[in-house]
Formats: structure tokens, C-alpha cells, sequence
């Protein structure tokens, strides 16, 4: 049996073909949490001038979107809530977040408004948009099986994140510039697979998220050098809440490294003046924290034991070894040249 064809769409590539369709089509944004689908629909709606309307899948009954019955003359009417045929007859982009979390009734009191943009006999205003999202079974989300007959009456886009894109809207909403620094030389970390059931792992908005506690944490541009180990630990800390396994240590260290950079203060000690020096010359920081957990000061015992994080090139080169001496020497380390 062939393997289903799934084809992506980055966020903004996303953004677009809303723009484009969701007057005429119904369209339905699949990823995994985090990545931003929300506000993507969201930024499409204000750049359009439409109000965004929203529904939450987890909390609707099918009454809710069929309304409920009143009588008129000698005749029972269904009277639709507000939020999907507001008093004003002006389109709106109508948000129906966590459409795969409905329940099957709901799904299925969702077929007309999805095909047809009616709601029993009321039809939205011309121009309204539809536009859905949610997470897809393989995410290990509360989500449902989708009914053929609802995947049918929509466009699925597949979403994908791209680094270049996240970082641009980083820098435009005030993503700390270290978290955006460490994405841009990390684009992997930006997002993890998902983890065991309970365990946090990295998406773009976890990195926002961390960005906003780091800087509350240290709001100013230095911090109390003193306790440097307290802080590490505390940073250390936060940061395994939000972000996956692979993540915690490289980034905390990234984070006190140059959080730290323009203290000439020796109460710093061994670990974040080794830090320093490697972080400089590039070196990953897995190696600087494997160095950390084996307490060495000779890159050789490194090469020897954790030959996996360094890259065998890096140690052919003379110059390029005496540049790594140089630099260590000047923040009173040393290491072996024989190896």
C-alpha cells in the first residue's frame, strides 16, 4: 500500500492562499501545537480589515452552531448565536480553532457552514471568510478522527515551520535578540519532535513564551555576577520547562554566556570562563557541556571520550589548533596538543 502524499506549506505561504480563497473556500490549517497557525489566520484577517470571530472546538455543542428553536407565527425558527451571524451584515473571518477536537455531532453541524456558509436557512455575509485549524492525530493532541465528509468540504493545508520566517516575526515582536541568535544558529531547535506524553519540547511559541520569562528575569543589560550558579541553575530551570531535552543546556549556557560577556569578573569561575572561550571560537555546545559534566580542562580527554561532538576536521588544522590554544590561554585554560 502506498504511503499517503502529504505536501507543506510554510506560514506565510499559508497566509497567502487565505487571503486568497477563504472568501470562496473553506480551508483547514494541520500542524502541530505551537508552530502559530492561530496567529496566522489572525494577522490574514487584520490585514484584510475583517474582525476575527472565534470558535473553540473543545467547547462546542452542535446547538451552539445550529442555534436554538423559537417560535414565530405558527412555526418553529432556529435562531443562530451571535458570534456566526453577528447583527451586521459586513463579512468577518470566522476562526473555528480545534476543529479536529470536536466531537462527531459537532463536526457534522459544522457541513453546511463549511460548504455552503449557511447556517439552517441564514447564509453569512458575502465575503466572510472560513478558516479552521488544529493538530492531526500522529501529535498525540485531544484531537478526533476527521469525518471524510467534513475533510471533503475543505482545502487541508499541511503546515511547516521555516526558521527565516519565525525569525523575521521575532524581531518584529520582540523576541529577545538572544533567543533569536541561538535560532539562527540553531534552526533545528526552533521545532522538536514531540515528546513523551507530559514532557515539554520546543516549538515556536515555547521559544516566545521562554523569551518573555528570561526577560523579566533579567530585565536590565547585566545581572548580579555573584551568584552566577544560583542564576545558571534557576535559567536551567525554565528553561527544561519549556523546551525539549536537546535544548536545556545549549541554550541556558548560550543564554548566561553572553548574558555575562562583558564581565571581567573572575567570581564567574571555571565553568563560565570555559564557556566564554569555546562559545567564541564557535565550538559546539554540547562539547562545552560535556566538558562541564567531566570536569576537564584538556580538550584532548574530550576528542579521546566524546569523539560524537566535535567534528574530526576542526582538530587537523595547526592553525586552527593554536588559534583554540591562544584562546583558551587567555582565559586561563589549557589543553594538550598530543592526541
Amino acid at each position: 500500500m502506498s504511503e499517503a502524499l502529504t505536501e507543506t506549506v510554510t506560514l506565510n505561504q499559508a497566509k497567502q492562499l487565505i487571503k486568497c480563497l477563504a472568501a470562496h473556500e473553506s480551508l483547514l490549517l494541520l500542524s502541530s501545537p505551537g508552530v502559530g497557525k492561530s496567529e496566522t489566520i489572525r494577522q490574514a484577517a487584520a490585514e484584510a480589515g475583517l474582525p476575527c470571530r472565534s470558535l473553540l472546538g473543545t467547547q462546542l455543542a452542535p446547538e451552539d452552531i445550529s442555534g436554538i428553536p423559537r417560535i414565530v407565527g405558527e412555526r418553529s425558527v432556529f435562531c443562530p448565536p451571535r458570534v456566526l451571524l453577528p447583527e451586521s451584515n459586513e463579512p468577518f473571518c470566522l476562526f473555528l480553532d480545534e476543529l479536529p477536537a470536536c466531537t462527531p455531532d459537532v463536526q457534522k453541524a459544522f457541513y453546511s457552514l463549511l460548504l455552503e456558509r449557511r447556517i439552517g436557512e441564514y447564509h453569512l455575509p458575502e465575503g466572510t471568510w472560513v478558516v479552521a485549524a488544529g493538530n492531526r492525530v500522529e501529535d498525540r493532541a485531544l484531537v478526533r478522527t476527521l469525518s471524510a465528509a467534513l475533510v471533503n468540504r475543505v482545502t487541508v493545508l499541511h503546515v511547516q515551520v521555516d526558521a527565516s520566517e519565525w525569525l523575521d516575526w521575532a524581531e518584529k515582536n520582540g523576541v529577545h535578540p538572544l533567543v533569536r541568535s541561538f535560532i539562527e544558529q540553531s534552526p533545528r531547535s526552533l521545532m522538536r519532535p514531540i515528546a513523551d506524553p507530559g514532557k515539554p519540547f520546543s516549538t515556536p511559541r515555547s521559544w516566545t513564551m521562554l523569551s518573555q520569562a528570561l526577560s523579566k528575569l533579567y530585565p536590565g543589560p547585566q545581572t548580579d555576577r555573584k551568584d552566577f550558579d544560583v542564576q545558571l541553575t534557576v535559567t536551567r530551570a525554565l528553561t527544561a520547562g519549556r523546551l525539549s531535552d536537546e535544548d536545556v543546556m545549549d541554550f541556558s549556557n548560550w543564554w548566561l554566556v553572553h548574558l555575562f560577556q562583558r564581565s571581567e569578573d573572575n567570581t564567574l569561575g571555571y565553568h563560565r570562563r570555559l564557556v566564554s572561550a569555546l562559545d567564541r571560537l564557535g565550538i559546539s555546545q554540547k562539547a562545552v557541556d560535556a566538558l562541564q559534566r567531566c570536569n576537564v580542562t584538556r580538550i584532548k580527554e574530550l576528542v579521546t571520550n566524546r569523539r560524537d561532538y566535535y567534528e574530526k576536521t576542526a582538530f587537523l588544522d595547526e592553525a586552527r589548533l593554536y588559534e583554540i590554544e591562544s584562546a583558551l590561554h587567555d582565559h586561563g585554560l589549557w589543553f594538550g596538543m598530543e592526541f
